[in-house]
């Protein structure tokens, strides 16, 4: 079951002017399932996109790079699910080239013009007939408030569809943030196997969006952690339609680029850590924060270790205070001149362990009190500096043995 997590209301998801949603069932791998999303975008929309760097990626992450890199006007977006079309070879690139044909020919547009995105089983050729023969349904299904038939409509091994909204004052004029995300395995960004989609409507200068779509992810989707797998095909793109009125937005570091991103940061943070949240197989939602180091870096490299040790999370899973196995993670993290003597460790109001050994008033009851919730802080001050950062993952079940072993059955 996800932890704290449940299906967003589609009335609290804002339409976002310049932007049109629809939801096929194409079969592509099962039938009667909503398996094919298209994303139709207003002329003169911008579109910035941030990529797996698993150096097997897949087809369509090759072909998104490709057309965004040319500097087309983005006009649609295609999204299957059932299939990830990686490890297909130069076949697995023809077929998502003839799927942005497709969808191009429909909506009388360049192929240059589509970024396709796939999810699914790896190693299996794309049924792109289906996918055409779909691609109809879904245009006529497009409509401004489909954000939460969107959600369901790219999931995998999601349990729940992940879609969250806001709106905020930039430049005196209320501009609409909405957002759709999936994944819940083989999550490891940089990124994860996961794909994001946040759109905006406010005014920003078109050579600000790779910019923003980097920023936004490593504050988001770059801090989450399930597995420690790195996917083929995560992909996280961002849209601006530039219809909410607000002066354009010409630096991410001025008065409006801060509010601007600020507010599209903490869409990215609900949709990424919903993707932990509904983590296969998981029954607890972790903080990892590690503070006092002397760059933010190694801070990011100590709440890895500990967020992908599956000691550490088998023992959350069982609620066993078992901590030594943090202090172990934050040893083997990497930092080569790191003094253990100056190692703190909490669990949530806990003081485990402090200069580097066991707290004198810790008791183990107190330990397993908070080993027992379902969402715990771990926290760890490296005693190096003043950096910190923060890495959010899950626990380890038998479940997510069951899930994976299962996946393609």
């Amino acid at each position: 079951m996800p932890v704290h997590l449940t299906a967003p209301d589609p009335a609290q998801l804002h339409p976002v002017a310049g932007v049109r949603i629809g939801v096929a069932e194409a079969g592509i791998r099962k039938a009667g399932r909503k398996d094919l999303t298209v994303l139709l975008l207003q002329e003169g929309a911008s579109v910035g996109g941030v990529f797996t760097q698993n150096r097997f990626c897949a087809a369509p992450v090759q072909i998104c790079r490709q057309h965004l890199q040319a500097g087309a006007a983005v006009r649609a977006i295609v999204v299957n699910t059932g299939n990830a079309n990686a490890g297909t070879g130069e076949d697995g690139l023809a077929r998502a080239r003839r799927t942005c044909d497709a969808l191009a020919g429909l909506l009388k547009i360049e192929p240059a013009q589509v970024l396709p995105f796939s999810t699914g089983v790896i190693m299996e050729p794309l049924p792109v007939d289906r996918i055409e023969a779909g691609l109809p349904a879904a245009i006529a299904d497009a409509q401004g408030p489909h954000w939460a038939r969107a959600a369901e409509g790219i999931m995998t091994t999601d349990t729940v569809p992940k879609a969250a909204s806001a709106q905020a004052l930039v430049g005196g004029a209320t501009v609409t943030i909405t957002g759709i995300s999936k994944g819940a395995g083989m999550i490891r960004p940089n990124m994860a196997t996961m794909l994001g989609f946040l759109a905006t409507d406010a005014a920003i200068d078109p050579a600000l969006m790779a910019q923003l779509a980097r920023e936004l992810a490593d504050g988001s989707f770059n801090r989450i952690t399930i597995d420690g797998d790195t996917s083929t095909n995560d992909s996280f793109v961002v849209i601006a339609t530039h219809r909410a009125g607000n002066p354009p937005v010409k630096a991410l570091d001025s008065a409006d680029g801060q509010a601007l991103k600020a507010a599209m940061l903490s869409v990215a943070r609900q949709l990424a850590q919903a993707i932990v949240r509904d983590g296969e197989g998981a029954t607890k939602f972790i903080t990892v924060q590690v503070d006092g180091g002397q760059s933010a870096a190694e801070c990011r490299q100590v709440a890895y270790a500990i967020a992908h040790s599956p000691l550490v999370k088998t023992a959350f899973f069982a609620s066993d205070p078992n901590l030594g196995r943090i202090l172990a993670a934050v040893g083997y993290a990497g930092i080569q001149d790191l003094d253990q003597t100056r190692i703190e460790l909490h669990l949530d109001d806990v003081h485990v362990a402090t200069r580097g050994g066991r707290h004198p008033d810790y008791r183990e009851e107190d330990g397993q009190r908070v080993m027992k919730q379902s969402e715990i802080t771990v926290r760890v001050h490296l005693g190096r500096g003043s950096a910190s950062d923060t890495v959010w993952t899950c626990d380890l079940s038998h479940d997510y043995v069951s899930i994976n072993a299962d996946y393609r059955s």
